[in-house]
């Protein structure tokens, strides 16, 4: 896009570039999203940006009505796997913060200058910028959506100091962190007294509207494992809870189907509550959902590409906005699509962590790679590969590194191997073999074999099918 297609997105208040870009006035000092409801600012007084970062590194605010830092994150950064996507998935998973911006480097392969360099070129900020605003916008959900203490925020947020914190929240949002929780909404008072680590955070996943929310959920109950997942309620309202293993404990997350509507202009959002044992865990738990979910996704991208084919153009026409589900754990999702769900509800039973506090039917978190390295076969290969580290599946691993890695694994067959890139690894554009899978869908591929899956109602590479397909 150039600038003056940006403006005219701008102009049209457009919801489907929101978080793909953002726009910054220089006669207020304000930056926003692209479908921000205020007077539209003049043409000569508008700077574009490609992250909330870049703008706030420019000395820009964020503005108060659209809240900038809350849209969907880019779907460009799903697509691409060079260093700059790989890049950006990992410091959305939070890896800036809890192993500095030289962790971050030996896990990309370059060195802590060359990632500075890559990063600031391609986005307009380097890694401690993205992630001071991912820090930033945490900061902000736990001021206005719970009574903790500021001092905890602070840190469950991951600022090293709670000067770091205060200066930070003023530059960002002009407003001291006490300033910031008044300004909150008032109907969201009596939950905000509730809010508690135990009683969980509230939040608003936003997404880009179509989002075809009955699909994903049919995928996820068909899917779930006895005690580590469920779905209950009738459709259209059903509600996915699930425990997830976290860098610094452990958690249960829910997330509510909601019917959006299916006009591309219009955004939308999925209500979820997320249990914490530990609130810096907040960050990973909300990225591992919108991966989860596919909420980064551009359907209008995706849709316009796809529609143009005479074979998919009624399929997409069905289902605009069908997403491509991820993982909330890829390593988990690795091993459950090898031994399908059957035996991953075994595995859970005899190798997985019991929760400190049973919540329902959620009673344990999935095993842990080491946990099963001496189950042998190609199970165990893949375990011990996985728990020393020779496969890596987390948002910024190479996919071509990480196929060849699950190739070589004993007893390892290419089939299952296209079901962990696509939703462990999230790659959009996956042709498993001996499908009919045209170059022509590219770089959508994996969204492509969605909607022939859905047309013939059955869902594409679940698990369970997996076994079938299996000699």
């Amino acid at each position: 896009m150039d600038e003056e297609t940006r403006y005219g997105a701008v102009r049209s208040r457009d919801a489907r570039f929101d978080g793909e870009f953002f726009f910054a006035v220089e006669t207020t000092g304000i930056y926003c999203r692209p479908s921000c409801p205020a007077v539209t600012p003049k043409r000569e007084n508008v700077r574009f940006y490609a992250t909330a970062a870049a703008a706030q590194s420019s000395g820009f605010r964020a503005c108060r009505r659209c809240r900038p830092d809350a849209a969907p994150g880019s779907a460009e950064w799903n697509v691409r796997a060079d260093v700059v996507g790989r890049a950006m998935r990992m410091i959305g998973d939070g890896v800036v913060d809890r192993e500095g911006v030289a962790g971050l480097a030996v896990r990309l392969g370059y060195s802590a200058r060359q990632v500075q360099r890559q990063l600031t070129a391609e986005v307009g900020a380097g890694p401690v910028a993205l992630a001071r605003a991912q820090r930033a916008h945490t900061a902000r959900v736990l001021l206005q959506t719970t009574e903790l203490p500021i001092t905890e925020i602070a840190f469950a947020a991951g600022f090293a100091s709670v000067r770091q914190f205060n200066d930070t929240i003023r530059t960002v949002y002009a407003s001291t962190p006490t300033e910031l929780r008044a300004a909150a909404p008032r109907r969201g008072a009596a939950s905000r007294r509730a809010a508690t680590p135990s009683a969980g955070i509230p939040l608003r996943l936003a997404h880009r509207a179509p989002y075809r929310a009955g699909e994903v959920f049919d995928l996820l109950a068909a899917e779930a494992v006895a005690g580590v997942e469920e779905v209950t309620g009738a459709e259209g309202s059903r509600t996915y809870r699930r425990t997830l293993r976290l860098p610094y404990g452990t958690g249960i997350v829910a997330v509510g189907e909601r019917l959006s509507g299916t006009t591309a202009h219009a955004g939308g959002w999925l209500d979820a509550r997320l249990h914490l044992t530990d609130l810096r865990d907040l960050t990973t738990a909300v990225q591992r959902l919108r991966r989860l979910l596919d909420l980064d996704s551009d359907p209008y991208a995706v849709d316009e590409r796809l529609g143009a084919d005479e074979r998919l153009a009624p399929l997409v026409a069905a289902r605009p906005g069908l997403r491509s589900p991820g993982a909330a754990d890829p390593e988990e999702l690795a091993v459950r699509a090898l031994v399908g769900r059957d035996e991953a509800e075994r595995l859970v039973r005899a190798y997985g962590k019991l929760l400190d506090a049973p919540c329902g039917t959620l009673t344990h978190v999935f095993p842990e790679p080491a946990a099963l390295a001496e189950t042998g076969g190609t199970l165990g290969a893949l375990a011990t590969a996985l728990a020393d580290g020779s496969l890596r599946l987390d948002p910024g691993a190479d996919r071509e590194e990480a196929q060849a890695t699950l190739l070589a694994l004993p007893g390892m067959d290419p089939r299952t191997v296209a079901v962990i890139r696509t939703r462990a690894l999230g790659d959009p554009d996956v042709a498993p073999p001996d499908e009919d899978v045209p170059d022509a869908w590219r770089p959508w591929r994996s969204y492509a074999l969605r909607h022939l899956r859905a047309a013939d109602r059955t869902e594409p590479m679940t698990t369970s099918e997996l076994e079938e397909h299996r000699p």
